[in-house]
């Protein structure tokens, strides 16, 4: 068995007595966020295993599939400080990270003082990120990757725990800036939003069009979730799982391909080491999510479109043919059952 945190103490008598409180807390905290939101199922769960991985998620799917609901839900049910940005093209860096003002004393001395921006909370939504000029989406990203903003030549750290759920409508790509591949790799996983079935959108006109809507009330605080998201990376982790997140992760590689392979010529570059280690966080997360003290590789495949497909890009031969990026990673795990 693996860990994958050398040189950590574990006792696996405390390990289990603390991954059945965070089991029971979990449930708590989906069946909280079910009484709000209907027949997104998939996404509840990737973007509770984002969040418990400790990393941020983007968020793929047109208007008016409950986006900016999950994440005003999940702030709330999680305890944590949530604020949302909506992006413009004439936002600015220092609209998100904060900036100094001039402040005179009542002695008539002068200081200045930083203001907050919106960025300085636990819980971020990023609405339609890509409509942002590049120079304020990496003032955004990063942030995400080092977890503090420096103005003036000052640090000020985020605060903990920090996540930001990041939205992009794939219809209207007119006046927007696509994030660039080196910036889509810092969300852990993309998660696509789709269509509810005729049963939950049945469900969605019943309680959201009455005089009342159901309300969420806190099951998390921010201080038990950062404990959970802790106990995450103490999961053991079985050899085979390991060894099934690098034959997936290094099948994805057009270069690392075995010879013959008829996806080398579709794939024009793959995920990176940064893709493996997402896996490793994920499938710990999705098994606690599940009640379970160890990942299978089942959570590896499961987890393998959300992880991979915004860590890769097709040939132009590919896109000309219709080939996906979503439809090449379901043929490599094909492959590798």
């Amino acid at each position: 068995m693996n860990t994958n945190t050398p040189g950590v103490s574990q006792d696996p008598e405390e390990i289990v007595k603390a991954s059945e409180e965070a089991m029971a807390a979990i449930i708590k905290a989906r069946q909280e966020v079910a009484r709000v939101i209907f027949g997104q199922e998939s996404v509840v769960e990737r973007t509770l295993v984002t969040i418990l991985s400790g990393g941020h998620g983007l968020l793929v799917g047109v208007p008016g599939l409950a986006k900016t609901k999950l994440v005003e839900t999940l702030g709330t049910v999680l305890g944590l400080d949530a604020r949302r940005i909506q992006f413009t093209p004439d936002l600015m860096p220092s609209d998100i990270l904060g900036s100094e003002v001039m402040e005179e004393g009542p002695d008539g001395s002068r200081a200045f003082r930083f203001l907050q921006g919106p960025v300085f909370a636990q819980l971020l939504m990023a609405d339609e990120i890509n409509r942002a000029s590049p120079r304020t989406q990496s003032a955004l990203l990063q942030s995400m990757q080092e977890y503090h903003v420096t103005i003036a030549g000052h640090r000020h750290d985020l605060p903990r725990p920090f996540h930001v759920l990041a939205t992009q409508n794939p219809l209207e790509q007119e006046g927007t800036y696509p994030l660039p591949e080196a910036q889509l790799d810092r969300f852990l996983m993309q998660i696509d939003v789709h269509y509810p079935d005729l049963e939950a959108e049945r469900r969605i006109l019943l309680e959201t069009t009455g005089s009342e809507e159901a309300a969420v009330s806190a099951v998390v605080s921010a201080e038990e979730l950062m404990r959970i998201q802790g106990l995450v990376r103490q999961i053991p982790v079985g050899e085979a799982v390991i060894e099934a997140i690098l034959r997936l992760v290094r099948a994805a590689r057009p270069d690392q391909m075995e010879a013959g392979n008829p996806l080398s010529d579709l794939i024009a570059w793959g995920p990176g080491p940064r893709a493996s280690q997402a896996l490793m966080l994920t499938v710990r997360a999705r098994a606690l999510l599940d009640g379970r003290l160890a990942p299978s590789i089942e959570d590896v495949f499961a987890l393998a479109e959300p992880v991979l497909q915004h860590r890769m890009a097709l040939t132009f031969a590919a896109r000309a043919d219709g080939q996906t990026v979503p439809g090449i990673i379901r043929n490599i795990v094909e492959r590798q059952l």
